[in-house]
């Protein structure tokens, strides 16, 4: 059986990550990042409540309860992490300190535009550091479904939900393909295998440019 889809959109994202960057993953997909990170790389994983150099989740049982992200989930540290306060978590965040930022998404602009914090009417517990991340970080990539569980684009021309950050996001890795955003709005760079690019161009709320040599993305 091949690699679930949600494993190769991270490790797709883990490919945008060099050595020595300092990273904030977001919930969700973007947290299974850090197992595709190869250990021959050294990166500083961020979370907002106070840390840099999270490790990966624990082992069951080896939790610590006095060792948590900004989501409440249990981690581990890396040799060498540094804990602070959450003012100057956020200090390092928007001194523009912060390399890469991985995100979940609700839908996605055309011109970068990124909502991801809320959907009317629904129970909002809270933005997090969505908006000071998305906004500062060097670059944003946004990990999502392409479609919403109707079949609706969420990649489209503007975006209808709330906006977490203007013009922010520069790659965006979705379950078929990946597509950057550039100042002409959106080009398809790769395909995933057993998609084609013009699922991809059909499935897509925007004009989607094609770029010339297309890389099909295959994980064992």
């Amino acid at each position: 059986m091949g690699m679930a889809i949600k494993e190769m959109m991270a490790k797709r994202a883990a490919e945008e990550i060099d050595n020595g960057n300092v990273v904030n993953l977001g919930f969700g997909i973007p947290q299974k990042v850090i197992n595709y990170i190869p250990e021959d790389k050294t990166v500083f994983l961020h979370a907002e409540n106070g840390v840099l150099g999270a490790g990966p989740a624990p082992e069951e049982g080896k939790e610590d309860k006095e060792l948590i992200d900004s989501g409440g989930v249990p981690i581990t540290v890396m040799p060498g992490a540094s804990f602070f306060d959450s003012a100057d978590s956020f200090a390092l965040v928007r001194s523009g300190k912060l390399d890469i930022t991985v995100l979940g998404a609700l839908e996605v602009g055309e011109n970068g535009d990124l909502a991801n914090w809320m959907v009317p009417g629904g129970l909002i517990p809270g933005m997090g550091g969505a908006m000071d991340l998305a906004r500062h970080a060097k670059k944003v990539i946004a990990v999502t479904m392409h479609t919403d569980k109707k079949g609706n684009p969420k990649l489209k021309k503007q975006c209808g939900l709330p906006l977490t950050a203007l013009s922010c996001v520069s790659l965006i890795i979705t379950d078929i393909a990946v597509i950057e955003v550039d100042d002409k709005g959106f080009l398809l760079k790769e395909v995933f295998e057993g998609h084609t690019v013009d699922e991809v161009i059909e499935k897509t709320g925007a004009e989607l440019r094609v770029a010339e040599d297309v890389r099909v993305i295959t994980y064992s």
